[in-house]
């Protein structure tokens, strides 16, 4: 099954729609830090598969790094699981390139 993903532009429209969207960054700690997107909850790739019962629930949940490779990964990881992942395409970077806004520190928003 071919993992399906959305541009940042798609996922901006849906955080306007749906603010119960679940946005997980699986980028690690300090890139997180240091800017990510509004109301993302981090789960650093490597700790995807320990979290596992966390990512399950109703409805999809996106997933976003820095470009979009990790990111993939970790959607194709979940795909496995029968978790339903989306893949932010461009990823972090795309969106501060947009000029949208990020939130520094450890906290999602």
């Amino acid at each position: 099954m071919a993992i399906r993903e959305i541009s940042i532009d798609e996922l901006a429209d849906k955080m306007a729609a749906d603010h119960t969207l679940r946005l997980i960054d699986v980028r690690e700690p300090d890139e997180y830090e240091s800017g990510h997107v509004a109301g993302a909850e981090l789960i650093a790739l490597g700790t995807v598969a320990d979290n596992i019962v966390a990512l399950r629930g109703d409805g999809p949940v996106y997933v976003i790094c820095k470009s979009g490779g990790r990111s993939m990964r970790a959607c194709e990881f979940l795909d496995e699981q029968g978790v339903d992942a989306v893949n932010i395409a461009g990823g972090t970077m795309t969106w501060v390139m947009s000029g949208r806004d990020v939130v520094m520190g450890d906290q999602p928003s």
